[in-house]
């Protein structure tokens, strides 16, 4: 099934929402739905009863989701909608895959947590998406997911979760300084958590003192492997969120990292850096655990 999306009514729908509930109910087959460049103002669910959604945008720059809520913008039962409910685009729904789309939080800094993406399902994937915003800008709930020349930006965890998670030559931006790239929450019994492939950071001019990631929970796991960092990485690298206790539990790696962020011998004394044999395992298909996500 391909639905069309765009804003100047020359399509099945002006609002990407109404596509997605057009889909019937119990329809099983894979669903596409192209959307034409423009701001789409609207907060988006794809509902856990969604069969597999291609999210097709023509233009990651010109086709723009957006949404402003924050943890602090009361909802409809006149409560704060809180962290989770703050998402732009929520993702419920099994093999959904979105391509050349921007999907933002615009609430702005210094409002709280104010997810952009709100990913809460196993085999996700993103594909030169561009996911703005500031405070918690990616929710990565739970599965395994694959996000694959994306550009990423915040400031406070703006990577958090426990999902399994491959980042393939994504791009992360820190825009403030003394700030926290990931918060992951691994699972104990998780063999992985965060991967990044091949990746870049970089930070906005004046941006020192930023964190590789905290852990949220206790055993996270993130990984960097041939990652390009620059100086905006403080060159211990990690912090212990104020619990000396998950020293010994969080599991922080690199190998290979280069530029003026890398420091390797800087690091705090409880993370790794991983050596040439352990780093051939980490491949998408080993840490996916079989799932090769080109096929989606």
């Amino acid at each position: 099934m391909l639905i069309t999306v765009s804003k100047e009514d020359k399509a099945d729908f002006t609002r990407l929402q109404e596509a997605i509930d057009s889909i019937p109910v119990e329809y099983a087959e894979a669903v596409t739905i192209r959307i034409r460049p423009g701001i789409y103002e609207e907060k988006i669910t794809i509902p856990a009863s969604a069969p597999p959604i291609l999210l097709l945008g023509e233009d990651s720059e010109k086709t723009i989701l957006t949404w402003s809520d924050n943890a602090h913008t009361l909802g409809l039962d006149g409560e704060p909608l809180g962290t989770f409910r703050s998402g732009t685009l929520n993702v419920l729904a099994e093999a959904f895959t979105a391509e050349n789309v921007t999907i933002r939080n615009a609430s702005g800094p210094g409002t709280g947590q104010a997810v952009a993406a709100f990913v809460d399902a196993d085999r996700a994937v993103f594909r030169r998406v561009r996911l703005l915003g500031d405070q918690d800008t990616l929710y990565t709930g739970k599965g395994k997911q694959y996000y694959s020349e994306c550009y990423i930006e915040g400031d406070v965890d703006y990577i958090f979760g426990a999902a399994t998670v491959v980042f393939d030559s994504c791009h992360l931006h820190n825009k403030r300084s003394r700030g926290y790239i990931t918060a992951a929450s691994t699972p104990e019994d998780a063999a992985f958590g965060y991967v990044f492939l091949d990746c870049k950071i970089t930070g906005a001019e004046g941006v020192v003192d930023v964190y590789l990631g905290r852990p949220w929970r206790p055993y996270a796991h993130v990984a960097f492997i041939r990652t390009s960092v620059d100086g905006s990485i403080t060159p211990e690298g990690w912090h212990n969120w104020g619990q000396p206790d998950r020293e010994a539990t969080s599991r922080y790696e690199e190998f290979g990292s280069f530029g003026a962020g890398a420091a390797s011998g800087a690091r705090v004394s409880w993370s790794r850096q991983l050596s040439a044999g352990e780093a051939v395992d980490y491949r998408i298909i080993t840490i996916l655990d079989g799932w090769h996500p080109e096929g989606y």
